[in-house]
């Protein structure tokens, strides 16, 4: 026997499912002698890379995960006390585990198909119940990316909403933090809003004014008392939006009950790690009355088909998908898993819980502040929560390097420190701050008597400001306390979901692949969990080492010459790429070029952002196989070409075609002046073959939860990093707290500087174990995947668009129309593919009536077989009723999904039988997943609004009245 010592196992073999055998029988259906020839036949060779891309060998997991470790030692981890809307948590054990480390909760997808994430959904409203509990107001949403950026969405709703269409002007408390006023000043400018900057006690309100914004503890922690503020901006028809410290609510009268329009901020301190910046959920409650100006998604209570209890996404026509360039947000994601474990902290601790974490952390802070005091330091704040100020002088200084000393971290602004407390804080720490204080002052901890400042701590929170009012009341905040009752509720909320661990989600344009536990494991590590975003630089190396190195990485792949990784969102990523080609025009003294052409195909979001960028929009149209109609292209470029600001695409095509005449087009733009912005949706079919650059695009975002294998996270976290060509590179997002950026950077885009850092890590993880060839064959893996389904469902269904060569590249369009003929609508197929054990692919999109389909790599040649043999039966059974061998209205499609309830009920009056409802392929035994609920009256929910957890009795009677 042969012995081989220099066998290493690849972490490709893991990703990409496909075996030699399954690649062989896929190639002969599909007509195709090798791989190669396929990709001939599917890219166009114009476009194709001539040299494949320059990147480290590929690393084995083992390999990977030591030399992450020691890239991880490099960052220092201090005890940090600089807030400024990052603290330190202590994360419940159950919660870590069970949710943030657990591919039952992270790989479910947006809860589009509401029948099968029911438990996500439950979640999801539990954390609209908390935010409206916790902040006073009426309704909420289910999250939004980082509190900066939901203070923006605050101020362009208030900008929406205004009675009088002159008053552009945006009072800003000059005590936010300051990343909230950098990113407020980004999106004010297009649409010519003008912040007014100053203090809320001095401040003169006019008629000229539609909103305005404080926060509460301010940026310096001071708790004022903003009732009359509030008062006087109503007077003027100005409303107000809070961005609120959540914690702090839990012992400050809430906002709502003040006078807040608008109550925002950021629910880390609820279980989060701070990561570096993120990922975290925001939050947005507001008024009832302003419930469909509200961005981002709402979770609603409704009937399924048996008038149970059910939930789905509510008023579904606010989003930018359907409203396009008339939207008022692009915003097309959340932070879903980051508010489901916020949401679950709340069920642990509940509100005595809660009540005492916030307790604690203000009798912490108000003892430091006393013992501060009697060492001589004169603390500025008179009412705090828990951040202290102190103006330090010349022992600024010498505080800071005694600091530094002692591993910790402070926040400092000139001459003052802000000393914030958080939950992991101890007396033990108190302790040590209050020693080194002594220490700059020549004193020691005998000077001072700790115990009778102990003794005698009172709260400096004013008796108005006291909240009063109770919270978390529902039965579900006091029910799973310990940490038996919570593993069963958390357990039994995820088996109402379908995620990637039951089965392929072919969602098209989403990219649903393996995210590879290797991937998921540093991503909690407490050297990058643990770091704050605004840590000093040098305590900051390994995150510095893994921002270069996949700048670097994703040049290469993009062929780009610069990155930004800040913006945190896809679409967050499409605005900061056509803010930066708006900035490069405007510095080339051609501000007036704001026409973006938008092929009729595009993502809702494209239209959405260029209007949140001040563009005007021109539709571009596409002709009968799908492409861009190149000659109206062309019409309106020269039409336009004073004014073009850029061109908006989606390559491969949005109908999921390599379209061949990509070059031209981008030729055209730059031939007028204009810019080419390449969506990077369908970026996982390119990889290794072609790239942005290769096609003539001047910038693209990357979504990292789709190509690069973040994974959905139920409806969030997402990262929309930029890449830009050279000339372009200048303007990439700069940030206030943190240098990065130059001269003519961009404001910020997102709340922290390098976005949602932490899981920056899962995409590093996957680049650096595929190496350059892995991920060429995994694009490969992608295109022979698709073309394998086309293959076998194209008899069955017509397939919309292809390309020259008959093939589709990563995802294919099917054609449902003709069934509406006979009463099947395509949320009827969706709805069966339920009962086989599938969630559906996109529905809709880009093409009503369709369903648009992608496999990705990691899915092996029998999960193909399954999704192909229940699209086969589904097509059988619509033929049925197409022939009238099935009744046209009570129906397996009609009455699907089936629960097992239905199934198993005493009585069974289907003129179909309950084998042929609940297993109607041999192989669904023994993959069977039940959906929780039947079919979810979206009417219902609609007209009868609820967005809170109910007490049970008044649901009972609201379905009662239904």
């Amino acid at each position: 026997m042969k012995l081989d010592i220099n066998f290493r196992e690849k972490f490709e073999d893991r990703h990409i499912a496909p075996d030699a055998a399954g690649t062989a029988e896929m190639l002969q259906i599909v007509g195709a002698s090798s791989l190669e020839e396929l990709i001939s036949q599917t890219v166009p060779d114009r476009i194709r890379l001539k040299n494949p891309m320059n990147l480290p060998a590929a690393k084995s997991e083992a390999g990977y995960l030591e030399t992450l470790k020691q890239t991880a030692s490099k960052n220092k981890l201090f005890k940090s006390y600089i807030g400024q809307g990052y603290y330190d948590v202590t994360v419940p054990g159950v919660i870590q585990r069970n949710i943030l480390e657990n591919p039952g909760w992270y790989t479910q997808y947006t809860p589009y198909q509401a029948e099968i994430a029911q438990g996500r959904l439950q979640a999801l409203l539990n954390y609209q119940t908390m935010v409206i509990d916790l902040t006073g107001m009426e309704i909420a949403n289910a999250s939004l990316l980082d509190e900066g950026t939901a203070a923006a969405e605050a101020m362009f709703m208030q900008y929406s909403l205004r009675k009088n269409q002159k008053a552009n002007i945006f009072f800003v408390s000059e005590e936010l933090f300051p990343q909230t006023i950098d990113i407020l000043r980004t999106r004010s400018a297009p649409y010519g809003i003008e912040l007014l900057i100053g203090s809320h006690q001095s401040a003169e309100l006019g008629t000229d004014m539609f909103g305005a914004i404080v926060q509460y503890p301010s940026g310096k922690g001071e708790v004022y008392d903003y009732t009359e503020f509030a008062a006087a901006a109503h007077e003027k028809g100005i409303k107000l939006t809070v961005v609120a410290d959540l914690m702090s609510l839990a012992l400050l009268t809430p906002p709502g009950e003040w006078g807040a329009d608008i109550v925002v901020g950021s629910s880390q301190r609820f279980g989060v790690p701070m990561g570096f910046g993120g990922p975290h959920a925001a939050f947005f409650a507001t008024k009832e009355e302003y419930k469909r100006a509200m961005p981002g998604r709402i979770i609603g209570v409704t009937i399924d088909s048996a008038g149970n209890y059910a939930l789905r996404m509510a008023l579904q026509t606010r989003e930018q998908h359907i409203r396009r360039d008339k939207a008022t947000s692009n915003i097309c994601t959340a932070q879903a898993l980051l508010a489901i474990m916020a949401s679950m902290y709340a069920v642990y601790h509940g509100p005595e819980g809660i009540k005492a974490i916030a307790s604690r952390i203000h009798g912490l802070a108000t003892f430091l502040g006393n013992a501060l005091n009697s060492l001589g330091y004169k603390q500025l704040n008179t009412a705090l929560f828990d951040t202290l100020r102190f103006e330090l002088g010349e022992l600024t200084g010498p505080i800071h390097s005694e600091a530094l000393n002692n591993d910790v971290n402070f926040h400092y602004s000139g001459s003052s420190v802000t000393i914030s407390i958080d939950e992991t804080s101890s007396e033990a720490d108190m302790i040590t701050i209050i020693r080194l204080f002594a220490k700059v002052k020549g004193k020691t901890l005998n000077y001072l008597d700790l115990d009778g400042i102990k003794a005698s701590l009172s709260t400096s929170i004013p008796e108005a400001l006291h909240r009063t009012t109770p919270y978390l009341t529902h039965p579900l905040f006091n029910s799973h306390h310990s940490e038996h009752e919570m593993l069963r509720y958390i357990k039994s909320l995820e088996a109402k979901d379908l995620s990637l661990c039951h089965s392929m989600i072919a969602l098209g344009s989403c990219t649903m692949k393996l995210n590879a536990t290797t991937e998921m494991i540093p991503v909690t590590w407490p050297e990058f969990g643990n770091m704050h975003p605004f840590a000093p630089a040098d305590q900051t190396g390994g995150y510095m080492q893994v921002f270069d190195e996949l700048n670097k990485w994703l040049c290469e792949i993009t062929g780009f010459a610069a990155m930004s990784l800040q913006p945190n969102a896809g679409a967050q990523g499409e605005y900061a790429g056509l803010m930066v080609i708006r900035a490069f025009h405007q510095d080339r003294g051609e501000g007036h070029r704001n026409v973006a052409l938008i092929p009729s195909s595009a993502h809702g979001t494209n239209p959405a952002s260029a209007a949140m960028a001040g563009m005007k929009i021109i539709v571009v149209k596409c002709d009968e196989r799908g492409n861009i109609d190149v000659s109206d292209l062309k019409t309106k470029a020269e039409e336009h070409q004073h004014d073009l600001s850029c061109l908006m695409v989606t390559y491969p095509s949005t109908h999921g075609v390599f379209e061949e005449s990509i070059i031209e087009i981008c030729e055209t733009i730059h031939q007028y002046g204009g810019q080419v912005y390449m969506d990077g949706a369908n970026m996982n079919a390119q990889v290794g073959l072609t790239s942005p650059a290769a096609i003539g695009a001047d910038v693209c975002h990357l979504n990292l939860h789709k190509t690069f294998c973040i994974p959905h996270g139920g409806g969030g976290p997402g990262m929309g990093p930029i890449g830009v060509a050279r000339h372009l590179a200048p303007y990439l997002p700069g940030h206030i707290v943190v240098p990065i950026g130059g001269e003519k950077s961009i404001p910020a885009v997102s709340a922290a500087p390098w976005g949602s850092a932490s899981i920056l890590l899962i995409s590093h993880a996957y680049i650096a174990m595929m190496g350059a060839e892995g991920l060429t064959h995994a694009t490969q893996y992608a295109i022979l995947n698709a073309n394998y389904i086309k293959t076998r469902l194209e008899q069955h269904y017509p397939v919309l668009y292809a390309g020259t060569n008959g093939r589709c590249a990563h995802e294919m369009i099917l054609d449902c129309r003709s069934f509406k003929n006979f009463g099947i609508e395509v949320t009827d197929i969706a709805k069966r593919l339920m009962d086989y054990g599938f969630h559906a692919p996109t529905v809709s999109f880009p093409v009503a009536g369709t369903v648009m389909v992608e496999p990705t790599e990691s899915e092996p040649k029998h999960e193909l077989d399954r999704f192909c043999e229940a699209m086969i039966a589904i097509r059988k059974e619509i033929s049925a009723v197409e022939e009238g061998r099935s009744d046209k209205v009570n129906n397996p499609l009609k009455n699907a999904p089936h629960t097992s309830a239905v199934v198993t009920a005493d009585n069974w009056d289907r003129p179909y039988s309950r084998q042929e409802a609940a297993f109607p392929l041999p192989y669904v035994a023994h993959f069977k997943f039940w959906p929780s609920v039947g079919r979810v009256n979206d009417t219902h929910g609609d007209r009868t609004l609820i967005c809170s957890c109910q007490p049970l009795e008044a649901y009972a009677e609201e379905v009662v009245n239904a």
